[in-house]
């Protein structure tokens, strides 16, 4: 008999100065049995960065043809995909053709770095694509937020990033390996 998906809720309000997003969002997240709390905690983070009212969590972990998240327009459309991990690199040229825009965000210390290097002549051909990595130290911070039932605040300014809940407090730094050319 298969393990089925721990749920977890997160109510999330999220007030991002950057991009003047102030919004609170009722959450579930469905965790693969194989998933850790910190891709999940990784997964919410990204969905905070990224808050729209069309942004939605795929079965990117189960399927490959869907995204971690994703976000589409009223036609369906993909405006935008995010990954989260180090996904095969076939997948991601996958996803650069399917979306406007792709982002990834690696966790997971040397990996990211050794993944990245590996790829980075296919990744520097998509036009569309951005990837983030974030340390070792902000992702295990976030984990130690994850409850089955959480209420978090998220806080984005100048480009700094709090994820806070009512006893402590995660600053979660980034650094963008690929960015898309200005046109």
């Amino acid at each position: 008999m298969a393990i089925k998906a721990t749920i977890f809720k997160a109510h999330l309000q999220i007030a991002d100065m950057d991009r003047h997003y102030y919004q609170n969002h009722a959450l579930t997240l469905a965790r693969h049995p194989s998933e850790t709390d910190e891709r999940m905690m990784v997964r919410l983070l990204a969905f905070a960065l990224h808050a729209h009212e069309y942004l939605e969590f795929g079965q990117g972990m189960t399927d490959d043809a869907e995204a971690d998240l994703w976000q589409k327009d009223l036609t369906g459309a993909i405006a935008l995909w995010i990954d989260v991990g180090t996904p095969d690199e076939k997948l991601i040229r996958k996803a650069c053709g399917r979306a406007n825009e792709v982002v990834v965000y690696g966790y997971g210390g040397r990996t990211v770095q050794m993944w990245f290097e590996q790829n980075k002549a296919q990744f520097e051909r998509q036009k569309n694509l951005t990837i983030v990595n974030l340390p070792v130290e902000s992702t295990r911070n976030l984990t130690r937020l994850a409850q089955r039932t959480m209420a978090l605040q998220c806080t984005i300014q100048d480009g700094q990033v709090w994820l806070s809940n009512d006893r402590e407090s995660a600053e979660v730094t980034r650094t963008v390996l690929h960015a898309p050319q200005p046109r």
